[in-house]
């Protein structure tokens, strides 16, 4: 397998809050980027391989952002390990800005899906651990951040339903929980991914020690969802 380890980050967490003061202007979407800060930071620093040499390498992990509004902390971050120089954030959501208010996958290194709509990207990602399997590379691990709004859209419950009984253990879920659902579930988050075979574990957002074990967690045959529970910051 090709070493895709992550490089020595350009920053470190303390630079992240920083790193994000310099995107300004409208329709930031804070708190939902604050939500999501410190698991992004975890996962890009400890868990991922992936670096900004092997952002093209059939061997890399890949990061899917579905939560793809208020994707601050998701610039800030790439930022920080160096996919790009942070001369860009300033510019954010301008209109020559490579960095729009949603991630376009071929303006921003490191992106791995354009983000828009919402519900697309567990889909995406079961289709990439898919597409991985038919290449016979059963290495990469496919991560996919999603809102826990984002789940009523039906286009998840289908991925949900499809990926536990196809035992797709390469594909890994963490859902940011920051209570801005509409709609409760009977047994709350978890228990939707469980009833479907998924491999999952509910964590503190911020306990990067916690979000570092739940994501590293074995899970043999089954795919793996991790659940941060998030008060966001205004």
């Amino acid at each position: 397998m090709t070493n895709t380890t992550a490089a020595a980050p350009v920053h470190g967490y303390s630079d992240l809050n920083r790193l994000m003061s310099l995107m300004t202007g409208d329709e930031k979407h804070g708190p939902a980027a604050t939500s999501t800060l410190d698991a992004l930071w975890v996962l890009y620093d400890r868990v991922l391989r992936v670096s900004p040499g092997s952002v093209d390498s059939p061997d890399r992990d890949r990061l899917l952002l579905s939560k793809g509004h208020g994707p601050m902390a998701y610039y800030a971050v790439l930022a920080a390990r160096g996919f790009f120089g942070e001369e860009l954030l300033p510019g954010f959501g301008s209109y020559d800005s490579p960095l729009g208010h949603h991630p376009d996958r071929l303006l921003v290194p490191g992106a791995e899906i354009g983000s828009g709509s919402l519900g697309h990207g567990l889909p995406l990602a079961v289709g990439s651990v898919l597409g991985l399997r038919a290449q016979g590379l059963t290495d990469p691990r496919v991560w996919v951040l999603t809102g826990d709004a984002e789940l009523d859209e039906g286009s998840n419950h289908e991925a949900i339903a499809y990926a536990g009984p196809a035992g797709l253990e390469q594909l890994h879920t963490l859902v940011i929980d920051n209570a801005s659902a509409s709609h409760a579930r009977p047994g709350g988050i978890a228990a939707r991914f469980e009833a479907a075979g998924w491999s999952v574990l509910s964590v503190d957002g911020r306990d990067h020690e916690a979000l570092y074990d739940a994501f590293t967690a074995p899970h043999p045959g089954r795919p793996h969802a991790v659940i941060a529970r998030v008060t966001p910051k205004r």
